[in-house]
């Protein structure tokens, strides 16, 4: 492949539409007249606002911030405590020094002085217990309660959106911000803003105690300090950087993610699982680099603190020692204003990694809130404009010119003049891309016009209230939109809006039942296992294509509406019901203004105007019969559509044709349009579904979640070990400083005659603390910026590998409730990052903490055994109140993980279908649904949150009793003089600081709790085996396919729904070659026969043959690559037209072939008429193109494969006629020397099919050519009467 193609492929496959800044705005629209480029700017432009911290509290109400301001209160008083040990401790120095300097003190004394400042360190340790829990309680609860408010405004935000808006948005990134974006703000105000108080609390109180102490020793030290914080501020300007370039690259990665998941039919049948798993690994790449670059900084603002620390340790003793020799301080000052900066420089230390979830709550707050603050051209959320009092329906469109946001280089309508008079029916046919649709969409106020306006009633629609407008109007599109709920609810959705939107639930019901009656549904609804009540799956799945199609029109028709749009209202219906619906919309558009999109003209042949489009302009209008006479376009598209008559007709005895569709209009009135049984237990659907596998209600072991996380990290482990050693030299600090803090402290006992020693002692140990802190501030360096590096490759490796996994499982597997396309990119954004969590910086923390712990024991024992063993047997407690907080943390996210993710996918669903929540005016209706689903989870979270403060509580205040215990018990020794000041003060420092770090684990129990709970997901969806495995290399791989196949006694049932039959015994054979059409009702069984064929599912019983060898016996990879699909509704992916028909080809395709496909298809001129060629991009999911335009692409991309098998499942039903005509030429030539198997439901295009088989019931009912057919005057011959295109009486 030449360099050029190479860098174009390079371009296709990171090329994803996402939202433009306003530099890309402004570069977009330069060509363009200004006033023009204007109108286009504000309907994609958006312009991120400036955020910091406290804008992450925008929507605290005052009783939030009162109780915030208690919380923050109570984090500054348990950080406040702390340092107030200092002045116990230098008191108690001072009492040493004096019993030992033989001050005349007596032991009693000794006793008595020691006993009461143990007491007030239990004091401290009680206020400690009560505003610890109080601050964490306060934090986590106000971070869930502010957290799910901003989802909510997130939400409705996005909701009100204009639709150019999400043309330059992919659906998976609002998944992406609402979760994994929400959570990081949720971190970013909880218990991590209390953990910061607490920490700047008690560096600020030790600050003041110091200065109290010693102003001339604590100004010194502020040098350092200045240098510290000076460093923080530099270094976290470049963390927050590199943290919002890798939400950008995890957002886009998201929006892939989302369309495959959506579209895993499509990936599956053309093996794109790798190639898809490639490029999100693009994106991977991106968040990776970007997220290292972060920790890396953080590594150095980490290394920088603790050179500073202990360079302020060599300063405050050096000098200390200086002023002393003066004689003007005292050791109780030097050690009080010491010690105070010890504790106050260890708890800033904890600071660090908590920073980084506030920046990167800030860095995720500014995306939410540019959304949040975007007021849109087109607010669907606004009262402003008028609301008419009664409208006629007059819709008139005046010199319309027309351009999408999005491709600002293609002008769709130019002056376009359209009337449609009230109560009539005004048909739009016309080319794929000559505007059809965009018209539906201006009369709906999608977008707006750059020249012209469209008026109702004589009233600008841009001057009208826009959801009265739309709750005027009744919308049915060509890919309809169901939501995951009850038939009865979806239908209901229509009545948003009207007069019985709150009426009881009878009048509703009645309404419903009415509407489905209208809409030939009611027969088929009946016969669902629950009727009404029956879920339809999420994006109606469960349903077919036809039924989804009957319960959408139920929905426009059950408001009444004054202004009926069918955008291809009956094309994914089969010729039968289309006649019935057709009949029911007529009946419907009687008295109402109704504008259709028709590229089957038998539907539309009754329309009181028909308008013949191409190009943006009209060509010709006029009825059915004036535009046939004209012998002009439309003559034309009607020749291309006409069915060929039955030759030859037999017995004169038979009934007139329009007797017989009469009488069997009136007889069959649908009743076998899927015939499902009811269960005969009282069971509800959802409980009769297929259990899920086992896996996934599987728990693990901690040690089984390492060795998983291992595996993925297993090529780092060098760096690994590297780092590992890094934290272990860093965890080693504590106890070394023990021995030189207790050195230097025994120095400062010598008396006036020795000043000289002491000086010379103190300035070696000094030196020893400045080649600590060089030592501490390069391992934290190396060892935290190894293992960030290590996090980050691990996480990508997950995500890359979880995607793989996702995309291995079978079709079933998807068809489950709980992998909806929003929970399964949930899964990819938040699980990796969860366990990232006891990676990186934290795990370098972590284990940095239990070195600081066991080594302080160590050397407390081997100093002092009496005193160390004591000290050493209180840990238990410690680590087991922090432990108990963990269990309870990791109970907790599970619980909050299902609900969100529920929450999650709804809003996911809710976006992704945003023209039908706009045109339902749902808004509102999906807002309240999502707010109380929130609601409920942050009321469930309290008592967890409750117990879980509890715990922090006692593993925080435990340190300050041990602190007491060894108080009291050392004074002892040091009284019978059994230990020298060296050897208590050894065990005292390397154990107090051990405790301490043993309570810094447990600040990051959430983090361990999350990473706990996101590695048993990531262990649980590896566990998952699908039975139908494109991983498997087993399996026969047919040498040279000569392409039979045979159907033998197949029974199949879906494996959600094992309680109705779709198959009931098919039997079926197809010889090379051949080209057989399968007709039949919606939900007969014709597109599960294309699913089994592609092995898909497993059938229950019966055989699949290809060449004589079960399918199931080949290899699937290897049988799969000889078919070729083409669905009802097309799927194309975010990326340029060349990438999406190179995905055909399991090889890599020369520009000729991608050609020479496109030609074959019919598309290769319009591509070519694009500014940008093949280098077009198609926008996420395909949205920049017309649906004829997606098919054409989806039938080059199927060509390109060289398929020995063509499988058609409805490859047509998108076109126009025009295009349908050269299509169905490319089609029959395609399928030459090819066996090709096609469902239709318009019959013009299978009439020259060797063999038609008519399905009924999970059965063939009759079978043969055309004309052989028409002759049996059966289900076949009705279905073409239904169809027949001659002139109108």
């Amino acid at each position: 492949m030449s360099a050029a193609s190479t860098s174009s492929k390079e371009k296709e496959e990171t090329a994803i539409a996402a939202p433009l800044s306003s530099a890309e705005v402004e570069d977009l629209y330069a060509h363009l007249p200004e006033h023009e480029a204007a109108i286009l700017r504000c309907q994609t432009e958006v312009k991120p606002p400036p955020v910091s911290f406290f804008r992450l509290y925008r929507y605290a109400t005052p009783f939030d911030l009162s109780i915030l301001i208690l919380g923050y209160f109570t984090s500054i008083a348990a950080g406040a405590v702390q340092p107030l040990m200092t002045i116990v401790m230098g008191s108690l120095t001072q009492t040493f020094t004096s019993y030992f300097s033989s001050n005349g003190i007596t032991p009693e004394y000794f006793s008595h002085e020691v006993n009461k400042y143990a007491l007030y360190l239990v004091y401290l340790g009680i206020a400690n217990f009560v505003f610890s829990t109080v601050e964490s309680f306060i934090h986590t609860d106000r971070g869930e309660v502010l957290a799910s408010r901003i989802r909510e405004e997130y939400l409705a935000a996005t909701l009100r959106q204009n639709i150019g808006y999400f043309d330059n948005l992919g659906s998976g990134e609002i998944t992406t911000r609402i979760t994994a974006d929400t959570n990081m703000i949720q971190e970013g105000m909880s218990e991590k803003v209390g953990l910061i108080l607490t920490g700047v609390a008690t560096f600020v109180t030790a600050f003041i105690v110091a200065f109290i102490k010693s102003w001339k020793l604590t100004l010194i030290i502020i040098g350092i300090i200045v240098l510290l914080i000076g460093g923080f501020m530099v270094i976290s300007g470049f963390m927050m950087s590199w943290a919002k370039k890798s939400l950008e690259g995890a957002s886009v990665g998201s929006t892939l993610a989302e369309e495959v998941f959506a579209s895993v039919r499509n990936v599956q049948a053309f093996g794109l699982q790798e190639r898809l798993a490639k490029q999100y690994d693009t994106y991977l790449v991106i968040t990776e680099y970007a997220a290292f670059r972060q920790g890396l900084c953080l590594a150095i603002m980490i290394g920088w603190l603790w050179f500073c620390i202990y360079s302020l340790y060599a300063l405050g003793f050096w000098q200390g020692a200086h002023y002393l020799t003066e004689g003007s301080l005292h050791v109780n000052q030097i050690i009080t204003v010491l010690m105070s900066m010890l504790i106050g420089a260890f708890s800033f230390g904890q600071v660090g990694p908590n920073v980084r979830n506030i920046t990167n709550g800030v860095t995720a707050a500014a995306k939410i809130y540019a959304t949040i603050d975007r007021v849109p051209p087109i607010d669907s959320h606004s009262n402003a404009g008028e609301i008419l009092s009664s409208i006629s329906g007059d819709i008139e469109l005046h010199d319309i010119k027309f351009i999408y946001p999005s491709r600002p280089d293609v002008t769709v309508l130019e002056n376009m003049n359209l009337k449609v008079p009230a109560g009539k029916t005004v048909a739009l046919v016309g080319a794929s891309g000559s505007g059809k649709s965009t018209i539906v969409g201006l009369v709906e106020r999608f977008y707006l016009p750059v020249a012209g306006q469209v008026t109702l009633d004589g009233h600008d629609t841009a001057e009208l209230n826009l959801r009265w407008l739309r709750q005027q109007i009744s919308l049915v599109s060509q890919e309809p939109t169901l939501f995951g709920c009850s038939v009865y609810e979806n239908v209901a959705h229509g009545l948003i809006g009207t007069e019985y939107e709150s009426a009881p639930e009878e009048v509703k019901r009645k309404l419903v039942i009415e509407a489905c009656e209208l809409a030939n549904a009611w027969s088929f609804i009946q016969t669902l296992p629950e009727g009404l009540e029956t879920n339809v799956g999420e994006r109606g799945f469960l349903m077919s294509g036809g039924q989804k199609q009957r319960i959408a029109i139920a929905r426009a028709m059950v408001s009444n509406p004054k202004i009926l749009l069918l955008d291809e209202a009956t094309s994914a219906l089969d010729t039968k019901s289309e006649g019935i619906v057709q009949q029911a919309l007529d009946r419907a558009a009687k008295d109402r203004t109704t504008i259709v999109i028709a590229h089957r003209l038998s539907t539309i042949k009754n329309a009181d105007l028909i308008v013949v489009m191409s190009k943006g302009k009209i060509v010709e209008q006029g009825t059915h019969n004036e535009l046939l006479s004209l012998n002009g376009m439309y003559a034309e598209l009607v020749e291309n559509q006409k069915i060929e008559k039955e030759k030859d007709p037999k017995s004169a005895g038979v009934k007139s044709d329009d007797e017989f569709v009469e009488k069997g209009l009136e007889v069959q009135e649908d009743s076998h349009i899927l015939d499902m049984i009811r269960t005969k237990t009282k069971q509800s659907v959802s409980s009769a579904k297929v259990k899920p596998l086992d896996a996934s209600t599987k728990s693990y072991s901690l040690p089984a979640l390492v060795k998983l996380i291992y595996r993925f990290n297993a090529p780092e482990t060098k760096i690994m070990i590297f780092g590992i050693c890094c934290s272990i030299i860093n965890g080693c600090a504590y106890p070394t400083q023990s021995v030189f803090f207790a050195k230097c402290v025994s120095a400062f006992e010598y008396p006036v005659s020795e000043y000289a020693r002491l000086k010379s002692q103190i300035n070696m140990f000094s030196g020893l603390f400045f080649m600590l802190a060089c030592v501490q501030g390069i391992a934290f360096v190396l060892g935290v910026g190894a293992l960030s590096y290590a996090a980050q490759k691990l996480v990508r490796r997950i995500r890359y590998e979880s995607f793989r996994q996702m995309l291995r499982q079978d079709i079933s597997y998807f068809d489950r409730d709980e992998n909806t396309t929003g929970a399964l990119t949930t899964v990819l954004s938040t699980d990796a990052q969860d366990v990232e969590g006891l990676s990186g910086a934290t795990f370098g923390q972590i284990l940095n903490s239990l070195v600081t712990l066991f080594g302080g024991m160590i050397l407390a024992i081997a100093v002092g055994w009496k005193l160390g063993l004591v000290c050493t047997a209180c840990v238990p407690l410690l680590v087991s109140a922090g432990f108990g907080r963990i269990r309870v943390l990791a109970k907790f996210q599970e619980r909050a993980k299902k609900a969100y993710e529920k929450s999650a996918s709804y809003a996911c669903e809710a976006t992704s279908a945003i023209r039908t929540v706009v045109s339902l005016t749902r808004e509102e209706d999906v807002y309240q649904t999502y707010k109380a689903s929130l609601n409920q989870q942050v009321k469930d979270s309290r008592v967890a949150t409750m117990k879980s403060s509890l715990l922090f509580g006692v593993a925080q205040s435990l340190s300050m009793f041990i602190t007491a215990l060894a108080f009291w018990y050392g004074s002892r020794f040091l009284r019978t003089a059994e230990y020298s000041v060296t050897q208590y003060f050894i065990c005292f420092v390397a154990v107090i600081f051990g405790s301490q770090s043993a309570g810094a684990i447990f600040s990051f129990a959430p983090d361990m709790g999350k990473a706990k709970h996101g590695a048993a997901n990531i262990h649980r969806l590896f566990d998952s085996l699908p039975i139908i495995d494109a991983w498997k290399k087993e399996g026969i791989v047919p040498e040279k396919v000569v392409g039979d196949i045979e159907f033998r006694d197949v029974h199949f049932r879906y494996p959600t729904r094992p309680e109705v039959p779709v198959l009931r015994g098919l039997d079926l054979t197809v010889k090379s070659g051949q080209y057989i059409a399968l007709v039949g009702s919606s939900g007969c069984g014709k597109s599960t026969t294309i699913g089994l064929l592609e092995s898909f599912y497993l059938p229950i019983h019966g055989q699949i043959l290809l060449d004589g060898q079960s399918i199931h016996e080949l290899n699937i990879n290897a049988y799969r690559q000889q078919i070729a699909l083409v669905q009802q509704e097309p799927v194309l992916y975010a990326g340029t037209v060349k990438y999406n028909i190179s995905l055909g080809s399991a090889n890599d395709v020369t520009d000729d072939e991608i050609f020479d496909a496109a030609r074959q298809a019919n598309i290769h001129d319009f591509i070519m008429s694009l500014p940008d060629g093949y280098e077009t991009l198609c926008g996420s999911k395909g949205a920049l193109l017309s649906g004829g335009q997606k098919q054409r692409i989806a039938i080059a991309r199927a060509l390109i494969r060289q398929p020995k098998i063509l499988l058609l499942d409805e490859a047509t039903s998108a076109l126009d006629s025009e295009s349908e005509k050269v299509v169905q030429e490319a089609l029959d030539k395609a399928s030459k020397g090819r066996t090709t198997i096609a469902v239709a439901h318009r019959l013009s295009t299978i009439q020259k099919a060797d063999i038609i088989y008519v399905f009924e019931d999970g059965k063939i009912l009759e079978s043969g050519t055309h004309q052989e057919l028409l002759a049996n005057r059966s289900k076949y011959y009705e279905l073409v009467q239904l169809q027949a295109l001659e002139k109108t009486a």
